[in-house]
């Protein structure tokens, strides 16, 4: 029997969701929206270039901090269990940097602040992806990636909202989301019946932390997963990053209107990726198939990144932001699953190889700045970032056929 497959209740499974909503609803906004107020407010000639050095250099930190705790949690004796002690640590750490981001009156204090943010946070999203591993058998992990997968707008949409509830206090924009991670965290750490690691392991060779990609790569289905996501993420990436700025510069918007139209647009998303993605990972369990969902995941938000381009007007930007959630939605829900699927040496380094899976959505966050930064350096606009946007989705349409698995 499958670690945890008897104990799968109705409570674990919302706890574990809600933990998800409790993490994005905290790390997302200042993504869509905090960060690129804060540095337009702290260096509005600059703002551009300091959010690209601001968001790739906490990218850059998510990238090593996944792994690199997934090997800690993986290695943890604590008679609390291996993964409950880094949701907590996470989640209080994540609030911490939090504070600092809301308190920065410098570029350099804000970029600390979101470091420290992206450090803790990838604590504890290494745990929360290993307990798919360690808690849920294969035949339930369709569904229940498609719920994880529903998290991401459901977070954003929350997150974003409290942002323009409390958009007058900068401070509590920050905070009173941060303290939503914290109860969703402290739930799921109260009901998870954590594995507790009996003995302790042997000493890690020197070395050891910066070498996690050697395994997982000698595994050619994990690795064209991996790469899939990872052009997936990138665009992404660069829808979020830049959505901002392409209402600010190319529809004339002013900045006391972004709030709200973020909103407008993270609505509008959470409504696509709710139709999509349970639904999404349902039927992949059912069927019996998951590349099939992938591929046409990754077309469909190749599309929605060409009709953003397009976009002249507001309406027709959200028909777009629509058209990326189906594709959003669907894709996450499916490729979760896969990536567990084909997870070498599950047994003894699931967060550690979850955490070299969970490098491809943290790395696009560094890749898409450098890219804007190259494409308007170069005289373009951001509506040609998006386009090139849909070249990385349709190429990850491309890659995940090259998985060898049946389904």
């Amino acid at each position: 029997m499958e670690p945890g497959a008897a104990r799968i209740g109705r409570r674990f499974v919302a706890a574990y969701s809600m933990a998800y909503v409790g993490l994005w609803t905290a790390l997302l906004p200042p993504i869509l929206l905090g960060l690129q107020l804060r540095t337009r407010l702290i260096d509005p000639e600059h703002a551009a270039a300091s959010l690209s050095l601001v968001v790739g250099a906490g990218a850059l930190v998510a990238m090593l901090a996944n792994p690199i705790f997934g090997r800690l949690s993986d290695r943890t004796t604590s008679r609390f269990g291996m993964r409950r002690p880094w949701l907590i640590l996470g989640a209080f750490g994540g609030a911490a940097g939090l504070a600092i981001v809301a308190w920065a009156q410098s570029i350099a204090v804000l970029l600390l602040g979101w470091c420290f943010t992206q450090l803790a946070c990838n604590a504890q999203l290494s745990a929360l992806a290993a307990i798919l591993s360690d808690q849920v058998p294969p035949q339930r992990r369709g569904p229940l990636s498609g719920l994880v997968s529903l998290s991401l707008p459901i977070g954003s949409m929350m997150g974003t909202g409290l942002a323009r509830l409390w958009a007058d206090s900068v401070v509590d924009m920050f905070l009173v989301p941060a303290l939503v991670t914290i109860v969703t965290a402290a739930w799921l750490a109260w009901v998870l019946p954590d594995r507790v690691l009996l003995r302790r392991p042997a000493a890690a060779r020197p070395g050891e932390f910066f070498m996690l990609w050697i395994a997982p790569l000698r595994c050619a289905d994990f690795a064209w997963v991996w790469i899939s996501r990872f052009l997936l993420m990138t665009s992404v990436a660069v829808m979020m990053t830049y959505q901002v700025f392409f209402l600010l510069h190319q529809h004339g918007r002013q900045a006391a209107e972004i709030p709200q139209l973020i909103l407008g647009v993270t609505l509008v998303q959470s409504a696509a990726v709710a139709v999509t993605s349970v639904l999404s990972g349902r039927l992949s369990d059912v069927l019996r198939r998951r590349k099939i969902f992938i591929r046409a995941a990754a077309l469909i938000y190749a599309v929605a990144m060409l009709a953003v381009a397009a976009a002249s007007t507001y309406p027709q930007f959200l028909l777009g932001a629509a058209i990326a959630g189906i594709g959003m939605g669907a894709y996450l829900a499916v490729d979760f699953a896969l990536a567990v699927d084909v997870l070498p040496d599950r047994e003894i380094h699931a967060a550690a190889n979850l955490g070299v899976f969970n490098i491809a959505s943290a790395m696009p966050q560094s890749i898409a700045p450098a890219l804007g930064s190259v494409v308007l350096f170069a005289g373009g606009d951001y509506a040609g970032l998006f386009a090139i946007a849909a070249i990385f989705s349709a190429a990850s349409a491309l890659t995940i056929g090259w998985v060898h698995v049946e389904r």
